[in-house]
């Protein structure tokens, strides 16, 4: 949020001591090869080309099964991903319910409060800054555990919220559901001078307005929508309760669905669950209104089977947040959405430069089916057939397909499959930086030298700093030290 205005209210020298000797607890963890040890916070140094500048953390249970879902929690301003997972929850139900979980972490060089951008459009919407370090965390992990591409969620606290919402946003073919916990809606502010406002009052708009907001994030988009879980207390003067019921409007104006609640009840920490249904009686959207609480993340420490976490700077004892959320996404087998077989016999069946067409087995009782690329959604078809096009040519891509039911709950990932486009094979250049510039095949900006197309940090510009780039296609080179 607002640095110069979140400085008056989240300063804590003695907090920030503290999580500084949490972080320095944390193993790194250079490659994926190496992040074996489950059942501990760890850290990921390589999961991409990062370029929000986050920190990559997970856990895991020990026993983590196939195909189980993936939880991605951000953090609120001063606090970390170690702060964050020993506070709230997640924790305790990814052991019970079997799940993993993806920590991002910002910092001081980021933002002066380590604040996720949740207000600055060129960090906070699809394909660029932190949005995109976070979508390379989830695909990096999603490898790694095998995780089910449908059942993928974000949730997050404060400006983790914001960013939360954002990612919502931006990326509803990644995400099946979300939680913000007291955040703010989706590109309420594209710019750090118009945070506050968002914080601390109603920016007047219609419902329409809001759902165009997220409507406008990823035009053009068909798919199903996430289901928004949004956490507010009633005494918050950081962000003000409003915005929650901004949120509410949001959301449900997303869904195409009404304002007013298809069902209200009173759970323990004085706290307001109404539920807003879609079209087929399912919860699209739950507001969480707890009364009296101050900005934070509810959390109820505890041995009982709905309580969780402790309590903290910014972790408020009132009810365990997590559990309902988990609750409301499913996670606890009783509402999940993995109930169809995954799809077999998924084969690639052609490949042209731009293109690779893909078959497969037809699933009893599937309405559709989704084929993702890479982990992330590509299309959706009717038939047991599709191909995907705008490709780039000499280029690897995994498959996956999940078939659909009636109801918009898409079932178990099929087995991946590689489709490799025709064309000429990707050509590699090693040399110095200041000869990789001369040549065309990068850039220089204040003495750094940037990979053309990729806009990778390849160093400094000078003789003295190697790197091979790979050229993917025409003129889009990326960093292939590894090997090409």
């Amino acid at each position: 949020m607002r640095s110069s205005t979140l400085s008056r209210i989240f300063r804590r020298t003695a907090l920030a001591a503290a999580l500084g000797t949490l972080a320095a607890g944390l193993t790194a963890v250079p490659s994926l090869a190496a992040s074996a040890a489950a059942g501990t916070l760890q850290q990921v140094t390589d999961f991409g080309s990062n370029p929000g500048n986050l920190a990559m953390y997970e856990y895991a249970p020990a026993d983590l099964p196939a195909s189980a879902p993936l939880v991605v929690a951000l953090h609120g301003c001063t606090q970390s991903a170690s702060d964050y997972h020993a506070h709230s929850g997640w924790q305790k139900f990814a052991d019970q319910w079997g799940f993993a979980v993806v920590y991002p972490q910002t910092s001081t060089a980021n933002n002066s409060l380590s604040c996720f951008s949740w207000f600055d459009s060129t960090k906070d919407t699809r394909g660029k800054g932190e949005a995109a370090s976070v979508m390379q965390m989830v695909a990096t992990a999603a490898a790694q555990y095998g995780s089910d591409r449908s059942r993928i969620f974000v949730t997050g606290l404060s400006a983790g919220g914001g960013m939360t919402a954002d990612l919502l946003a931006d990326y509803p073919d990644v995400f099946a559901g979300g939680a913000v916990d007291s955040g703010i809606p989706a590109q309420c502010a594209t710019t750090q001078t118009a945070a506050s406002g968002c914080q601390y009052g109603s920016q007047n708009l219609t419902p329409r307005q809001w759902g165009d907001k997220v409507r406008n994030s990823y035009p053009g988009y068909t798919g199903s929508w996430p289901r928004v879980a949004i956490w507010q207390g009633s005494s918050d003067t950081t962000v003000t309760p409003v915005n929650g019921t901004e949120l509410r409007d949001q959301w449900t104006d997303v869904w195409g669905i009404g304002q007013t609640a298809s069902s209200t009840r009173n759970l323990t920490g004085g706290t307001t669950e109404s539920i807003y249904a879609d079209s087929s009686g399912k919860p699209a959207v739950a507001l969480f209104s707890v009364s009296g609480m101050a900005h934070g993340l509810a959390v109820d420490p505890g041995p009982g089977a709905d309580q969780c976490g402790t309590t903290g700077t910014y972790y408020l004892d009132y009810i365990c947040s997590s559990y309902h959320t988990a609750k409301f996404w499913g996670l606890d087998g009783a509402g999940g959405s993995n109930s169809l077989p995954a799809p077999s016999g998924v084969a690639v069946t052609g490949t042209t430069d731009t293109g690779a067409s893909l078959s497969w087995n037809a699933v009893s009782g599937a309405a559709s089916y989704d084929v993702y690329r890479d982990g992330t959604k590509a299309g959706s078809t009717t038939g047991t057939s599709y191909t995907d096009t705008g490709l780039s040519a000499g280029t690897s891509y995994s498959y996956t397909v999940a078939a659909v039911d009636a109801t918009g709950a898409a079932g178990a990932p099929s087995a991946p499959v590689t489709a490799t486009t025709t064309g000429s094979t990707p050509k590699c250049y090693t040399d110095n930086n200041y000869n990789q510039v001369k040549a065309g095949r990068a850039h220089q900006i204040g003495g750094y030298a940037y990979a053309d197309g990729s806009g990778q940090n390849m160093g400094l510009y000078n003789v003295a700093v190697v790197h091979t780039l790979k050229e993917t296609s025409p003129g889009y080179f990326v960093i292939a030290d590894a090997g090409c």
